[in-house]
């Protein structure tokens, strides 16, 4: 292809990937995400009645960087604006002239993103979007995904995408940008003296370090123990239309505190998640059936739960409750939990606050990452509650 506008390296890797998922690993300013749109371009201008989905965390991301990225391709380029037949500003719709489309979206949900099909995808800034988001985009684009994202720390693209044989990846820093203007690169490279972690990130372009996760000892297994078994117990955490549903089972066995995770969904009334329970084999009954703790928050759900036949019980919320509950998980040593990609992305988000004055960190997590972890604390808290009330267990 001679190109009849200025490229870098990064677009030639993407036009050239013939596997189904491309990933763009890369440090700031590499310019990743302007060479992947100017591809999609060139993709939806090639064949006719393309159609091509940029996906952002949310709009007001999406306007500040993809959306913007691709005007001003279209304000410095007459190729690519020779192209374009329409803009429709409202939708955030680019017609070509051949009838293909590039649609620049947000989801706000798993099933929000069962709607609609594609030809190509772009998950732009891929580690603000959640995996289940993903999973239903993925599964409805026909010809090819492609990725990009500084590497703060592992996510789901690190532990379900790379190594899998449709997956190519692509490591790129500011040096493969070869208009990067010399005062963006001079602060680049003073990262080098001034942050290790960030110099690694967003000037290598390579993996961060997680720093301040609240739970660092965890041991990811492969299944609960079926044997030995002392105390079970299971846990919930309420949401909704933002943050999901969770639903962990706890198991004590042998002194260990081992979890999975069995449910992670937004979107669920109360009458799903009792359908839920049945489906994971929960035993109902309110005297005799498993011990479910849940989010004292929401009285309405656990009382509609427990009309529902289910054993549910309040957990117990206090003066830096959240505090003695992390310490309690902490007092088993080492968590056995049963691998799980949310759950993982929620173990590398889930840290300490910092204070900004002397770099250390506070007795309170930053919330938003923690669904997973308080089903879990409330799940322990049933654990320690039937070991107080001698409450045999039966399987």
């Amino acid at each position: 292809m001679n190109n009849p506008f200025p490229i870098s390296p990064i677009f030639e890797w993407n036009y050239k990937a013939d596997k189904q998922i491309i990933v763009n690993q890369g440090g700031t300013s590499s310019g990743k995400t302007y060479s992947i749109l100017q591809v999609l371009a060139c993709k939806a201008a090639e064949s006719p009645n393309q159609i091509i989905t940029i996906v952002g965390q949310d709009i007001p991301n999406l306007n500040a960087g993809s959306r913007r990225d691709f005007d001003n391709i279209l304000a410095s380029s007459e190729f690519f604006r020779s192209m374009i037949k329409s803009v429709n500003k409202t939708d955030r719709i680019y017609s070509f002239h051949n009838g293909s489309i590039m649609e620049f979206k947000s989801f706000d949900n798993e099933q929000d993103a069962k709607s609609g099909k594609r030809d190509y995808l772009f998950v732009n800034e891929a580690n603000g979007i959640p995996y289940s988001i993903y999973d239903q985009l993925q599964i409805r684009t026909s010809k090819r995904v492609y990725i990009d994202y500084n590497p703060t720390a592992p996510f789901w693209v690190h532990d379900k995408l790379i190594g899998d044989a449709r997956v190519e990846m692509f490591i790129s820093n500011y040096t493969h940008n070869p208009f990067l203007k010399a005062n963006i690169k001079f602060k680049i490279e003073k990262l080098r003296d001034q942050d290790p972690n960030k110099w690694r990130v967003y000037g290598l372009g390579l993996t961060g370090k997680v720093e301040g996760v609240v739970f660092p000892n965890v041991n990811w297994i492969s299944k609960l123990p079926t044997t030995n078994i002392k105390r079970m117990c299971y846990g919930v955490d309420f949401g909704y239309t933002n943050d999901p549903t969770t639903i962990v089972k706890v198991v004590l066995s042998q002194g260990q505190l081992f979890a999975e995770c069995l449910c992670y969904e937004t979107g669920l009334t109360n009458p799903d998640i009792a359908q839920k329970f049945k489906e994971l084999g929960i035993r109902p009954g309110l005297r005799t059936g498993n011990l479910i703790m849940a989010d004292s928050a929401e009285p309405k759900s656990i009382k509609e739960l427990r009309n529902l036949g289910y054993r549910v019980k309040a957990c117990k919320k206090g003066a830096d409750s959240i505090r003695m509950g992390i310490d309690n998980l902490k007092s088993y040593g080492i968590l056995q939990i049963v691998n799980n990609p949310e759950w993982k992305q929620e173990q590398q988000k889930y840290v300490w606050t910092i204070d900004r004055k002397d770099g250390r960190a506070k007795n309170k997590p930053i919330s938003n990452h923690d669904h997973i972890w308080d089903a879990l604390r409330y799940g322990e808290q049933g654990i320690r509650k039937i070991r107080q009330n001698v409450v045999s267990y039966a399987q």
